[in-house]
């Protein structure tokens, strides 16, 4: 069978030889390369294009197109000071050629380097790139000017009112800003300009059920359907609401009327409502078959609830907590430690937690704080990456079908990272992280034992799942913190955190992207 991976990496393999032996590479040449390293780009493998793109960029210099592509190979392999390199030499060459201003923008931006003005000029020319208006608004926002951030994104909707993302940034720019009472309400604008649009009802529902405000969200779903019917989707989203807010009546009878719909949101409507219900065994038979799908890092967990509950040798086959859950100290001294806290003090900047994060008294940074360029940060990942090699050389042998050990393990890539602080009785809700396969705590700065408060005050414990589920199991274990320790576990594995007395918990925390090779 043609394997248009394999085939792809053989044809990279050909280019570098013929490179290596060529005076002077033919125009063909050049575009045969680089629409090789676009598909191998495509495919997950920007670091087998990098070495060709950076011996294209070698022989042609001067050759704009090849020093974007390789900009954007760095990219997408977590280099960006050296893509930062690469889309700035591009720019020199064309100063007018949006692709490069906009990937330094990017660079810029996810840095944690002023980029507002880099979006903009970049947007001169495509008025309409909406990813562009979005960037340029979160850039406005993180260099301190949350008031032009706002205008660009209720501008940008005021012609694009069906443009869900930019709801979402700026109700989240809102919230976050402390603006609870309109955080949403453009939502509520564009529904007006757009009646039968359900996309936008079930966003602006989304929105606020977040919030677990859930006579606001039946609200906006009583609304929905004068303008559009009793919908699937509405009922649905009702399903949800009663399930969550424990109105077992209504979500019995809406059950019933929902056993010929399927996805992903019902099934976990479907499966937290029967734990709640105390009926693991019917929980279990959505779970089973949802675990090879796309989506399967999210039924996962409640398979580790159900095992437990139901006394299933699986639970441990899952979860194996002595061996899956680790610390170990990562060799920062207190004075690194002390330059980091001081650094990530500066990026707490929001006034209260995203709405979908599991953040209680306390807040959360945006962006990947290890990808910005501060030289301590840099070093902070350097150490970190380290020591989350160390633990994947210890974990046991392959194990097909397993979340954690089912997957190839070289090649690690950061998939989220940021700092969480919190103060006097803060703490994070048991949750998982569906988009990681490693997940970590790292903690930078403690308050005094005594602030803590008595154990296990402060510490993360694992294995308790969320408390509105309303069941009795008991976490595995708790990790007690220390400033320069480092917690690791599964993505999939239930953590949160419990409250501590008064006093600062400054930590970072990131994901390590299920690898693909």
């Amino acid at each position: 069978m043609h394997d248009p991976l394999t085939a792809t990496l053989a044809q990279i393999e050909q280019h570098l030889m013929q490179l290596s032996v060529s005076l002077q590479p033919e125009a063909e040449f050049v575009a045969g390369s680089l629409e090789t390293c676009r598909q191998a780009m495509a495919q997950g493998r920007a670091a087998f294009a990098i070495p060709l793109l950076q011996a294209l960029a070698k022989r042609l210099p001067q050759d704009a197109r090849v020093l974007q592509r390789l900009g954007y190979a760095l990219h997408l392999e977590q280099r960006l000071i050296e893509a930062d390199e690469a889309f700035s030499k591009a720019i020199e060459i064309t100063p007018q050629e949006t692709g490069s201003r906009f990937g330094l923008a990017q660079m810029r931006f996810e840095l944690g380097r002023p980029a507002a003005a880099l979006f903009k000029q970049a947007a001169q020319s495509q008025q309409d790139n909406l990813d562009m208006m979005r960037n340029q608004a979160a850039a406005l926002a993180t260099e301190g000017d949350i008031l032009s951030a706002e205008q660009l994104l209720t501008s940008t909707l005021t012609m694009h009112p069906d443009w869900l993302d930019g709801h979402k940034v700026l109700a989240t720019l809102r919230w976050t800003s402390g603006d609870r009472a309109h955080f949403a309400d453009s939502y509520a604008a564009a529904c007006k300009t757009q009646p039968r649009n359900a996309a936008l009802w079930l966003a602006w529902f989304s929105n606020l059920a977040q919030t677990r405000n859930w006579p606001a969200a039946q609200t906006i779903l009583d609304a929905a359907e004068q303008q559009l019917g009793t919908t699937p989707a509405i009922t649905v989203a009702r399903l949800f609401i009663a399930s969550e807010s424990g109105d077992d009546h209504a979500a019995t009878t809406l059950f019933d009327q929902t056993r010929h719909i399927q996805g992903e949101v019902i099934n976990l409507c479907r499966i937290r409502y029967l734990l709640r219900q105390r009926r693991p065994q019917e929980a279990q038979e959505i779970a089973l078959s949802l675990i090879t799908g796309p989506s399967a890092a999210l039924f996962w967990p409640y398979l580790s609830v159900i095992w437990r509950l139901t006394k299933d040798e699986r639970a441990l086959w899952l979860d194996n907590p002595e061996a899956f859950i680790q610390h170990c100290d990562v060799g920062m001294s207190q004075a690194e430690l002390d330059e980091l806290a001081s650094v990530l003090r500066t990026l707490h900047t929001a006034q209260a937690p995203y709405i979908e994060q599991s953040v209680r008294g306390g807040t959360q940074t945006d962006r990947s704080v290890l990808l910005r360029h501060e030289p301590i940060l840099q070093l902070a990942r350097q150490r970190l990456l380290a020591a989350i090699r160390a633990y994947i050389a210890e974990l046991p042998a392959a194990d097909h079908g397993h979340p954690l050990l089912g997957v190839p393990r070289n090649h690690l890539l950061i998939e989220g990272s940021w700092s969480v602080r919190l103060l006097q009785q803060g703490y994070n809700v048991p949750h998982t992280h569906p988009m990681g396969w490693l997940s970590t705590a790292f903690y930078v700065s403690l308050p005094a034992p005594a602030q803590l408060g008595p154990a296990p005050a402060g510490h993360i414990e694992f294995g308790t799942p969320p408390t509105e589920l309303g069941l009795e199991l008991p976490p595995y274990r708790h990790i007690e913190p220390r400033a320069g320790r480092l917690a690791i576990f599964p993505s999939t594995m239930w953590h949160g955190t419990v409250p501590f007395n008064d006093g600062e918990r400054l930590v970072i925390a990131f994901d390590i992207r299920r690898p693909r090779y």
